[in-house]
C-alpha cells in the first residue's frame, strides 16, 4: 500500500496535463482577443473607405 501511495505522489502526469490545458486556454484567449481587435480595426478602416466612396 505504501508503494502505491509513493508511486501516486511521484506521478506528475496529471499535473502536466493540467498545465498543458491552462497553456492552451491562455493561447486561445490571446487569439480570440487578437482576432477581435483586428476585426474591429478592419471594420473601422473599411467603414472609412466606404464613407469616402459614397456618391454625393
Amino acid at each position: 500500500m505504501t508503494k502505491l501511495f509513493a508511486r501516486f505522489v511521484k506521478d506528475e502526469s496529471g499535473a502536466t496535463a493540467i498545465e498543458y490545458g491552462l497553456i492552451a486556454a491562455l493561447i486561445s484567449v490571446a487569439l480570440i482577443t487578437g482576432a477581435s481587435t483586428l476585426g474591429n480595426a478592419l471594420n473601422n478602416q473599411f467603414g472609412a473607405v466606404a464613407g469616402k466612396l459614397t456618391l454625393k
